[in-house]
């Protein structure tokens, strides 16, 4: 049986609640149900607002340039960012005309290395943006102990992450705002689809307007007759306020997800449970396998880091003559791909450097099972025998 990274789950029910929908309704764009989602998401998470968008990515590049306007960053003010993390957390920085300030990875939560964190600081730096990386919570404490009373802000990247905690609150609540993803690998889908999350009303109101072209009327109704009254002489219709984007999603996306999300919890139980035996498995390995025991995780994936250097094109032939499908960790150390070459420094990056060469996952999710967890110990036995 070939064990994918991502099973299929879109089910029956999914695909008859959409035809059901398409079936009653005309509206097909941006409407009530992104609304709804909305709404459901932002009661799950425990934050004020929610804003729908079209991918993850969407929602890092909203939050930064919303971010940017509300707080008149300047050129080249700088943003902090882990070497390991997705391409598009840091593509929106250098696109808002941000400086991104690279710091190492450590190797127990997979976030910053955080003696370097504190060195890195400079009058210029406006923000610190966390990835809390394949489900494991980075130690926003001690980020917040580091960064002290700067006038320096926290964003979080949570796209692999939903559901993981920091002393029982969820990740995603503890900066200015926070970005999710639903795309079809994560623990909840909306086969395409991403959210910003925030409890700061300003930023929710530049976020609603820059997903939709900066159009005036995209605001909740609450905040329309005062923007008629400042613009009497503009079309409220056509009054744009900031510039903006199309990140929004559809109507069919949000329907997905409000179903997905009915069911988060149990995948989040399912694939924790599945972590906690992995590691069990892995144990007997430990001189060999760098492990990550965290609390408050909301597991992505089962991932692999070798000690030493050597192993890991073999353990990969092994997966892939098991019919087990793998990928390196996100995307090892971004600094080595060619449009972020000029970022590198040599020995400045050792830990995101071993994860690039000696790391690898493969999937968890909730049709990840004994049978599956049994394969993976008789091939790890039989690998380091």
């Amino acid at each position: 049986m070939y064990w994918k990274l991502q099973e299929n789950v879109i089910d029956e029910t999914d695909i008859e609640r959409l035809i059901d929908f398409i079936r009653h309704t005309k509206r097909f764009t941006q409407f009530e149900k992104v609304r709804e989602f909305e709404k459901e998401y932002s009661r799950w998470l425990g934050t004020k607002y929610c804003v729908y968008v079209n991918s993850g990515s969407s929602a890092n590049l909203l939050l930064i340039a919303a971010l940017k306007e509300l707080y008149q960053w300047k050129l080249n003010d700088e943003i902090i960012v882990p070497a390991v993390t997705w391409v598009t957390n840091i593509s929106p920085v250098m696109q808002c005309g941000l400086k991104p300030v690279f710091i190492d990875i450590n190797l127990k939560d997979l976030s910053f290395d955080y003696d370097q964190l504190e060195s890195a600081i400079t009058p210029r730096t406006k923000a610190v943006f966390v990835t809390h990386l394949i489900g494991f919570p980075a130690d926003i404490n001690k980020i917040k102990t580091i960064i002290g009373d700067r006038n320096i802000l926290i964003i979080e990247d949570c796209c692999e992450s939903h559901g993981a905690t920091i002393d029982d609150t969820k990740i995603g609540n503890f900066g200015i705002g926070s970005s999710f993803s639903l795309y079809w690998g994560h623990h909840i889908t909306s086969v395409e689809g991403g959210v910003v999350c925030t409890n700061n009303e300003d930023l929710y109101k530049l976020v609603v307007l820059k997903r939709s072209h900066g159009l005036a009327r995209e605001l909740p109704t609450r905040y329309h007759e005062e923007l008629k009254n400042t613009y009497p002489d503009i079309n409220f219709d056509f009054l744009f306020l900031t510039d903006g984007y199309n990140f929004r999603n559809t109507e069919f996306n949000a329907v997905l997800g409000l179903h997905q999300i009915q069911g988060i919890d149990r995948f989040i139980e399912i694939r924790n449970n599945n972590y906690e035996r992995f590691l069990k498995i892995c144990e007997p390995y430990e001189k060999d396998l760098i492990l990550f025991r965290n609390s408050g995780i909301s597991s992505f994936v089962l991932p692999f880091l070798f000690r030493r250097k050597g192993l890991i094109k073999d353990f990969l032939n092994v997966l892939t003559a098991n019919e087990i499908e793998s990928r390196p960790i996100i995307s090892g150390n971004l600094l080595v791909q060619p449009f972020l070459k000029q970022y590198y420094r040599p020995n400045s990056f050792s830990n995101a450097d071993l994860l690039h060469s000696n790391g690898c996952y493969i999937g968890n999710n909730q049709f990840v099972n004994d049978e599956r967890l049994n394969r993976i110990e008789r091939i790890l036995g039989e690998f380091f025998k």
